[in-house]
């Protein structure tokens, strides 16, 4: 009989998944060295905003999850994958791990995993999320032959858990306190219950935040293990400017040997995490690149449709790139145009959507773009972004002339490093954390 073997429902037996997991850098520490992975930046969205986490679009130069140089929608996404899996053929796994959760972003998850499936039936295929939104899909996961899926549990208790959430998105109602909490927990145990079930390999991820869960972890640790999950991540609390958590120390050294060494009596302990941006490449240890970074933006302001001929710009004068998408009343639309000096020519000017109609806004202004490839901005929140493109409407934020930002786009090729846009998430400077509700 073969090692390997397929289930009526396409999902695979578990002696695929143990070859699977000799080779996945996260699972095996002797992997990580001679197989790489690759996070796909496809789902910018969250829904729930915990208390350490400050999800930025950012320069190579800061490794750590929720940060991404860019969002990539599902078919240049493939395509992009395809060029670096060509460049580095020790890329044995291919995870989706935000900027957001892969699960506040369903469509673009699951037509992702779809496409890479059937392009790459050798890849491995992951994915790191919070645990909300995932049950529907986890039957069709494990038809993918996804085989590792990470959950995001910082607490068992909603007591403790509502000093670590600051709002829970479920479903269209936003619920906070020890009620978000509870909801969150409700549907993570679920998940980890259907996991088994479907006979994908789970991992728990747990923020070590000290004087709020460090002592609460081996109960978390505890959980985990009667649902049969494989190994547990501990990883110590990062601080970051402009999260909740931003005063809040780090975990000392000693803490965090102790956490593991107690959450080891029930659960595997996993030590050799790098932290991956959501959008890493290659292998645990290895840095990010600026040609990384380059390649991954040219695929962002990729042409997806020939039949869209206009790039729209966010500017205040018609000469530079100067507004954030969400304050832009207008945008200027420009088509190739070889006789001119930067290539564009001027077409007309859109009124954008008004304010204050929610997700529905960027609903309608991709309706407006339908027939433009991309949109310069200065700068855009993960929402709009999202929902722009999704529809395969790449949001390119950059700061400088508009004639060099559209040369570069009708050619194919990446903004120029020195006017890609440089900052530290949407509100920064304002003290904005989000209401669970996006961008007005």
């Amino acid at each position: 009989m073969s090692d390997t073997a397929t289930c009526s429902d396409g999902s695979v037996t578990s002696a695929e998944r143990a070859l699977d997991l000799a080779r996945h850098p996260c699972f095996s520490k002797e992997a990580k060295h001679r197989f790489g992975r690759i996070h796909l930046p496809v789902a910018p969205r969250c829904n729930v905003q915990c208390n350490f986490c400050n999800r930025d679009y950012d320069c190579v130069n800061e490794s750590r999850p929720g940060v991404t140089s860019t969002v990539l929608a599902p078919e240049p996404a493939v395509a992009y994958l395809r060029e670096m899996r060509a460049r580095r053929p020790d890329l044995s796994v291919l995870g989706i791990a935000g900027p957001g959760d892969p699960f506040a972003n369903p469509e673009e998850t699951m037509e992702t995993l779809r496409r890479a499936r059937g392009e790459f039936p050798d890849l491995i295929l992951c994915l790191a999320s919070n645990g909300l939104g995932i049950v529907p899909y986890i039957r069709e996961l494990a038809a993918l032959r996804v085989s590792h899926v990470t959950l995001t549990i910082n607490a068992v208790d909603p007591e403790i858990g509502a000093r670590i959430y600051a709002w829970v998105r479920d479903g269209t109602r936003v619920r906070r306190g020890v009620e978000g909490a509870a909801a969150l927990l409700k549907q993570q145990l679920q998940a980890l219950a259907l996991l088994r079930e479907f006979g994908i390999i789970a991992k728990v991820n747990s923020v070590i935040l000290p004087g709020i869960n460090d002592d609460h972890m081996p109960e978390v640790a505890r959980v985990a293990a009667s649902f049969g999950v494989a190994v547990m991540n501990c990883i110590p609390m990062l601080p970051v400017a402009g999260a909740g958590f931003a005063d809040l120390p780090a975990p000392s050294a000693e803490m965090v040997a102790r956490v593991r060494h107690e959450c080891g009596q029930h659960v595997p302990q996993m030590s050799h995490c790098a932290r991956c941006r959501a959008d890493a490449v290659g292998f645990l240890d290895e840095k990010p690149t600026q040609e990384d970074a380059n390649t991954l933006q040219r695929f962002a302001g990729r042409r997806v449709d020939a039949a869209r001929p206009y790039v729209a710009v966010a500017t205040q004068e018609g000469m530079l790139v100067n507004q954030h998408l969400g304050e832009a009343a207008r945008l200027a639309i420009f088509t190739a145009d070889a006789s001119t000096e930067s290539g564009a020519r001027y077409v007309e000017m859109r009124r954008t959507p008004p304010l204050g109609s929610g997700s529905d806004r960027w609903r309608d202004l991709a309706a407006l773009l339908h027939d433009c490839r991309a949109v310069l901005v200065s700068a855009a929140g993960p929402t709009p972004k999202g929902a722009l493109e999704a529809t395969g409407i790449a949001v390119v934020e950059m700061e400088g002339l508009i004639e060099e930002g559209l040369r570069a786009l009708f050619s194919d090729q990446p903004i120029p490093a020195a006017l890609q846009r440089r900052f530290t998430g949407c509100g920064a400077g304002t003290g904005c954390r989000g209401t669970g509700m996006g961008c007005a």
